[in-house]
C-alpha cells in the first residue's frame, strides 16, 4: 500500500503528463513552418510519417523528436518518487494524451507510436531498444511504416516480459498500449489488406 501523499503525487503526475501528452507536436511544428495543418492534409495524421510526406525530414524529425520527448520527460519525472502502478499509470498519461489530446476536444490525436517509445526509453530502456530494432527489421524489408509500427506494438508486451520476467505492472502497460496502437491503426491495417498503403518514401500517396 503506498502512503496517501504518494498517490497524491501520482494524480498530479497523471495529470502534468496527460497536459504534456496532448500537445500536438505535428500541429505545433507545422503552423512554426507554414506548413498545411497535418490533421487535415496528407493522411491526415498528426505524425511524423505525415509530416515527412508534407514538408519534408527537418519537419518529420523535429515531429519525432518532440513527440518522444512528450513521453520520456513525465515518466523520467515521476520515476523519481513512484515506482509499480502508480508509474505505470503516468507512464500511459503522455500516451493517452497524444491519442485524445486534450486541446482538441480528445480528437485528433496521433497513433502514439514515438510518444509510446518515449515512455519506453525512461522506463524500461531495454524494451525501448527492442522495440526500435523490432521496427527498423519491418521496415527495412517492407518498407511500410505503418507495419513496422504494428509489428512493434505487439511486441510491446513480449519485450517487457522478456527483458523484466515478473513486473506485472511492467506488462501490463504494455498489452494496454499494445491494444491502443493496434486499434489506432486500424484504418491502416485495411489498406495493408487492400494493397492501398503508402511506403516510406513514396510520394505518390498522401494515404
Amino acid at each position: 500500500m503506498y502512503p496517501d501523499s504518494t498517490w497524491l503525487i501520482a494524480v498530479a503526475a497523471v495529470a502534468a503528463a496527460y497536459a504534456i501528452g496532448s500537445l500536438t507536436s505535428a500541429v505545433v511544428v507545422s503552423r512554426a513552418l507554414g506548413l498545411p495543418d497535418p490533421r487535415y492534409a496528407g493522411s491526415k495524421n498528426p505524425g511524423a510519417t505525415n509530416v515527412l510526406r508534407l514538408g519534408g525530414k527537418l519537419p518529420a524529425a523535429l515531429t519525432l523528436i518532440a513527440d518522444v520527448l512528450k513521453g520520456t520527460l513525465p515518466v523520467a519525472v515521476a520515476m523519481l518518487w513512484l515506482s509499480g502502478w502508480p508509474l505505470m499509470a503516468v507512464a500511459a498519461a503522455p500516451f493517452l494524451g497524444h491519442l485524445f489530446p486534450l486541446y482538441s476536444g480528445l480528437r485528433n490525436g496521433g497513433k502514439g507510436v514515438a510518444t509510446g517509445l518515449g515512455v519506453y526509453i525512461a522506463l524500461a530502456p531495454p524494451v525501448a531498444g527492442s522495440l526500435v530494432a523490432t521496427w527498423l527489421a519491418v521496415a527495412a524489408l517492407t518498407r511500410y511504416s505503418s507495419l513496422s509500427a504494428l509489428a512493434a506494438a505487439v511486441s510491446v508486451p513480449l519485450w517487457s516480459a522478456f527483458w523484466y520476467p515478473g513486473s506485472t505492472p511492467l506488462l501490463g502497460l504494455g498489452v494496454v498500449l499494445a491494444v491502443l496502437l493496434v486499434y489506432r491503426h486500424k484504418d491502416n491495417i485495411a489498406r495493408l489488406l487492400r494493397g492501398e498503403e503508402s511506403r516510406i518514401g513514396d510520394k505518390s500517396k498522401t494515404a
